[in-house]
């Protein structure tokens, strides 16, 4: 299947995928400048300001696995188009929005669109050749830190110079051509699970499952950690988790295959990806913030919007830069080295900067 693919077509497809995983980072990203002023600009309070940022993770974590699995049964391209029209119509949402409801639908809806880096991942494997796909890999997987990275100053100076309503009708034309590309330069791929169904049960459970605990955990800081609503939502996902793992490990056609995924190779691989994902969107959320604070908070360093997101820019453009040699560092030395070199690296830039 990959020996069909010109090799002009494939540097397309790589360059589709990538920017598409860049445009998602910037709306994952797109708000965190504008935290701090998000009560006034929606008139309403810290709390619920909040969930402009929470929903987006809420919407992703769940629709992801379920847009994977949708991509085997139905084509990973036509899930590629589909996830860019949520993508598109929540940014519109967003754009029109003067208060926290519109503006947390928009948000959710965006997030519902972020299946589309993942896929575009698992479509890399059936159309990019052996030689060039661990390069190919790491340039998409890096495209979310590259986005978010770069996103910052640029989504920072457009808010402080002009209508923060120009962030989201940028995404919403950004995403457009997004679905254009895909549309002009990815090609067809037989569905890799054509005629299985879909485990509708499965993804209902994971769904509520993700929901309630990664909203008792968002969330309980505020409610508090020893509130009933806290507690219910932990023992809500507890519940449902177990019930879900249950029924997937019992089904034939899984939207998640566990067993798999139990292997300790794969175990292992997954648990670390999350780390590093926690403490990469970790930084690209509360560092901005803490650069943004007044100085007289003792923890703030009171610098500008515009300058918070300068400071922000260096990780992307690093990111571009070493992408590439992460792949040739993994055709040379096996993916378990480049993974472990470069969680050395962020534990060794994370401790100067505590430092």
């Amino acid at each position: 299947m990959q020996d069909s693919v010109p090799t002009a077509r494939v540097g397309g497809v790589v360059a589709t995928l990538a920017l598409a995983g860049t445009t998602a980072a910037i709306m994952q990203t797109l708000v965190t400048p504008l935290i701090a002023d998000l009560p006034k600009i929606l008139n309403t309070s810290s709390s619920n300001a909040a969930w402009v940022v929470t929903v987006t993770l809420l919407a992703g974590a769940v629709c992801v696995p379920v847009s994977g699995r949708l991509g085997d049964l139905l084509g990973k391209r036509t899930m590629l188009l589909a996830c860019s029209v949520p993508l598109i119509a929540g940014s519109i949402v967003c754009a029109l929005a003067s208060s926290v409801v519109p503006m947390i639908i928009g948000r959710g809806l965006q997030g519902v669109g972020m299946g589309m880096v993942p896929l575009g991942i698992a479509l890399l494997r059936d159309v990019v050749p052996m030689e060039r796909l661990s390069t190919s890999i790491a340039l998409v997987s890096a495209s979310m830190g590259i986005g978010g990275g770069l996103g910052l100053p640029i989504a920072a100076a457009v808010a402080e110079f002009a209508s923060w309503r120009v962030l989201f009708w940028a995404s919403a034309v950004l995403a457009l051509v997004i679905a254009a590309m895909i549309w002009f330069l990815i090609p067809s791929v037989p569905p890799a699970a054509k005629g299985q169904r879909f485990d509708g049960v499965g993804a209902v459970g994971l769904a509520i499952g993700l929901v309630s605990f990664l909203l008792a955990l968002s969330k309980g800081g505020d409610w508090g950690w020893g509130s009933g609503t806290t507690i219910a939502l932990f023992a809500v996902a507890v519940v449902a988790l177990l019930a879900w793992g249950a029924w997937e490990l019992r089904t034939r056609e899984p939207i998640v295959d566990l067993r798999s995924t139990a292997r300790p190779r794969t175990l292992l691989t997954n648990v670390a990806s999350i780390f590093v994902g926690v403490g990469m969107y970790s930084a690209m959320l509360v560092v901005p913030q803490l650069l943004q604070f007044p100085e007289a908070t003792g923890y703030g360093l009171g610098q500008s919007m515009l300058a918070a997101g300068l400071w922000m820019a260096p990780g992307g453009v690093m990111m571009m830069i070493v992408s590439p040699l992460g792949g040739r560092l993994t055709n040379a030395r096996g993916p378990k080295f480049t993974l472990v070199s470069g969680i050395l690296v962020l534990a060794l830039g994370y401790g100067a900067c505590w430092a």
